[in-house]
């Protein structure tokens, strides 16, 4: 074993390695970019070493600053983690010509499975079922068109050396194939340096379910079953669960006897997931294989109580596997939701800000060990940032990954759903709040699973729900009037002292703004003795409030409803949170007009902080509706913005390079008059 590994990587993945190695006894060295100077990984490990700027080019994809960390601290042993440099055969080699031991394959099989179209070849080799397309060497624009013709639409366009859902595209129609076909080798070329492209038949209502691997330099190999991975946006997985939910055994077995030899066929060593595609039928398809740990490896680990990244360690000691595939034994089934901060209902678009509030559901960040079963812990929060720290537009927007495990798929979904309510984010918008509708939504319930799930089931996702309105009103109320020198009903006067009035009661109008629906409304609190009143919507109701038991809580009855909640107070902006739904009220002064609404018919903003990529437009172009006029790139993800109307482009305020705050105006339309 090590007596120390460097950690090329950030974030939750970071200090989810750290926590291993502590538990080992195994020093740990972190690294980290300007942008991560504070970060919760570097406090987690035990050295750390500033590797360049902000921007990943800058810092986590600069392997001789990684390498000349490694040595200088003198870390025997590099793990990778998963993104940047998990995948890369040159950093691999590297460390080996350094004398550093990479955790992770070796350098060919990388290499092998590095290039899709390679891997597929490979597995046609080792007879593992391959979906039909193409994935030859000649890239011309042309042949590709007919050979997606030829294949029959739709069609899906993949960057050979891609992963994470970027550099995907869907072509519903050869009309469109020649745009989707430029949009991906720019991408793909964004992303990974290389714009190869291949072609395979997109099949509709498809399952992604993929099989964890292990194989050491013994002989030994085995699959540590199944994961299903279907829920996902913009082709990035949103749920995962372990098992995969309603697959026969003999399929089961199947997939991780396919996997394995998927693993063979490039002399496979270490972690690693073999990753299919599954038509309604129960066919499957090979699609890809990550040598690396996957962001939703706690989900196999809850399931069969082994710590993933020991076995990784061991493995890269050279040590034989830890168990053979008859000790492998499955125990229930875990579900891990990935909270994100991003806003589900503009498009997922990430959003970066300060965690000025973050509460997560009572839970462990990390229990499993050898012999010790993380089924003992029913929740389990894997996250790399805390309270305080700011999601930046340099790297992924995750906050964590919540995952939960239970005796049965049911009581996994019922414990998730109760987790989901329990988690408390102020500052970034989250999809918090659509995770909760996917869990408790009827096809995910039912198991009635397909990558299209959220497209398909898109209006009720997105469907208004109705909140506890009176309940929260009350609650922000409460703290509002605690906070302006207000006391409980039933206190010593002397404690609110600003609520006497001489032979009178006291009288206070309220002014609010809900932040849902940006709706301004007001309230009158009463007070005259003993009796408390708010009216709201012109009814009159008793109200009567106190402080609960920790932080930031109240308990308020309203009328005949009780309600107990917290509430995090942002300057005059009041989060509420009570009966599993988040509202928020901004706290209105009665005497100030409201804020102008923003921008006018001609502007254009930014939907979210990035980097312009194309100006498609000059002053002076005469547009249509809908015609494309700048493209940004985010979290290496394209974002197109359109005329919102027919008009002449006056002025172009940004160049190709630049980097744009969210809301920031990009252009100037000059809208055409009816």
């Amino acid at each position: 074993m090590f007596n120390k590994i460097l950690i090329a990587n950030r974030g939750e993945i970071a200090c989810r390695v750290a926590a291993t190695c502590k538990r080992l006894g195994i020093a740990s060295v972190a690294v980290y970019s300007d942008a991560d100077a504070d970060a919760k990984h570097v406090a987690a490990c035990d050295e750390a070493v500033h590797i360049g700027g902000s921007s990943a080019k800058e810092s986590y994809l600069r392997v001789e600053r990684i390498i000349e960390a490694a040595r200088a601290t003198g870390a025997q042993a590099v793990h990778p983690g998963y993104g940047f440099l998990s995948e890369n055969e040159d950093f691999a080699q590297q460390c080996e010509a350094a004398g550093i031991v990479f955790i992770g394959p070796p350098v060919a099989a990388i290499a092998a499975m590095g290039s899709k179209a390679a891997a597929k070849a490979l597995m046609h080799a080792a007879a593992v079922p391959l979906v039909p397309g193409y994935h030859g060497e000649d890239q011309n624009p042309t042949l590709l068109h007919r050979e997606a013709d030829a294949i029959g639409y739709p069609v899906l366009l993949k960057a050979s050396a891609g992963g994470g859902g970027k550099g995907m595209r869907v072509v519903e129609r050869s009309e469109d194939f020649e745009a989707a076909l430029a949009s991906c080798k720019r991408e793909a070329a964004s992303s990974f340096g290389n714009d190869r492209v291949l072609i395979e038949k997109y099949l509709t209502r498809p399952r992604h379910v993929e099989v964890q691997v292990f194989a050491d330099r013994h002989g030994g190999a085995v699959y540590l079953f199944d994961r299903d991975c279907s829920v996902q946006r913009r082709h990035q997985k949103v749920l995962e669960e372990a098992p995969a939910p309603g697959l026969s055994a003999e399929i089961k077995r199947e997939m991780g006897e396919a996997a394995v030899a998927a693993a063979r066929a490039v002399n496979y060593v270490g972690a690693g997931t073999v990753e299919f595609i599954m038509a309604p039928s129960g066919d499957f398809y090979f699609m890809e294989m990550n040598t690396r740990l996957q962001v939703e490896h706690p989900v196999t680990e809850m399931v069969t109580g082994q710590d993933l990244v020991e076995w990784q360690l061991r493995v890269a000691g050279d040590e034989p596997l830890p168990l053979t595939q008859e000790q492998l034994k499955l125990d229930g089934h875990a579900i891990e939701a990935r909270i994100y901060a991003e806003h589900p209902a503009r498009g997922f678009l990430p959003s970066t800000g300060t965690l000025k509030h973050l509460r997560m559901p009572e839970g462990v960040e990390f229990v499993i060990g050898m012999g010790e079963p993380g089924r003992k812990a029913p929740v389990r929060i894997d996250s790399g940032v805390r309270e305080g720290d700011t999601i930046t537009p340099f790297y992924d927007p995750m906050i964590a990954k919540l995952i939960v495990h239970g005796a049965t798929r049911e009581e996994a979904l019922a414990r998730m759903s109760r987790a989901l309510h329990a988690c408390e984010v102020v500052g970034p918008h989250t999809n918090v709040e659509f995770l909760q509708r996917i869990v408790t939504s009827e096809p995910f319930a039912t198991g009635d699973l397909d990558t299209g799930l959220i497209e398909r089931h898109h209006d009720a996702l997105f469907a208004p729900v109705k909140k506890p309105f009176k309940e929260a009103l009350a609650l922000a109320c409460a703290a509002l009037l605690t906070r302006e020198g207000g006391a409980a009903h039933g206190a010593s006067p002397w404690d609110a002292l600003s609520h006497w009035r001489l032979n009178s009661g006291y009288t206070q109008t309220l002014g609010w703004r809900n932040l849902d629906d940006e709706s301004a409304f007001t309230v009158t609190f009463a007070r005259d003795g003993d009796t408390q009143t708010l009216e709201h919507d012109g009814v009159s109701e008793g109200f009567s409030w106190s402080g609960g038991a920790g932080e930031h809580e109240f308990r308020a009855t309203i009328g005949d409803a009780r309600a107990t909640g917290r509430v995090f107070v942002d300057g005059d902006t009041f989060h509420v949170f009570c009966l599993g739904e988040t509202l928020s009220f901004e706290w209105q002064n009665l005497l100030a007009h409201a804020a102008d609404a923003e921008g006018g018919e001609g502007r254009l903003t930014a939907p979210m902080p990035g980097k312009v990529i194309a100006v498609l437009v000059e002053p002076g172009t005469v547009v249509e509706k809908g015609t494309p006029l700048i493209v940004m790139e985010a979290m290496k993800m394209e974002h197109t913005i359109g005329a919102p109307a027919a008009g002449t482009v006056s002025e172009v305020l940004y160049a190709v390079g630049d980097q744009v705050a969210d809301g920031a105006q990009l252009l100037v339309l000059d809208v055409q008059s009816a």
